[in-house]
């Protein structure tokens, strides 16, 4: 492989999980609610972020700190929102008697 395409292909990585990522934390503040969203899920992929991080070890490349540790921190973000329950809670009234 040519040193860009190598070039390219870690950029691509580094552009996509963090919007992914930006994309659901927009809903969530955008809707006021984390309904749907589970925190188990998004404290994975920090997890996962922060693992693949160490796994490179590429510490000072742009790529895998906006793109790995940087989406790891709003993985974390979300995770939190998630667990709080952010935004207004409806009340359940199919049990009501």
């Amino acid at each position: 492989m040519t040193p860009t395409l190598i070039k390219l292909a870690g950029w691509l990585p580094a552009v996509i999980i963090p919007t992914a990522t930006i994309i659901q934390l927009a809903t969530i503040l955008k809707d006021r609610s984390t309904q749907g969203v589970s925190w188990l899920t998004w404290s994975l992929f920090g997890v996962a972020n922060i693992g693949l991080y160490i796994y490179t070890e590429k510490y000072t490349a742009i790529q895998s700190i906006v793109g790995l540790l940087g989406s790891a921190t709003l993985d974390f973000v979300i995770a939190a929102l998630a667990l709080s329950n952010f935004g207004p809670q409806t009340e359940d009234t199919t049990n009501l008697s």
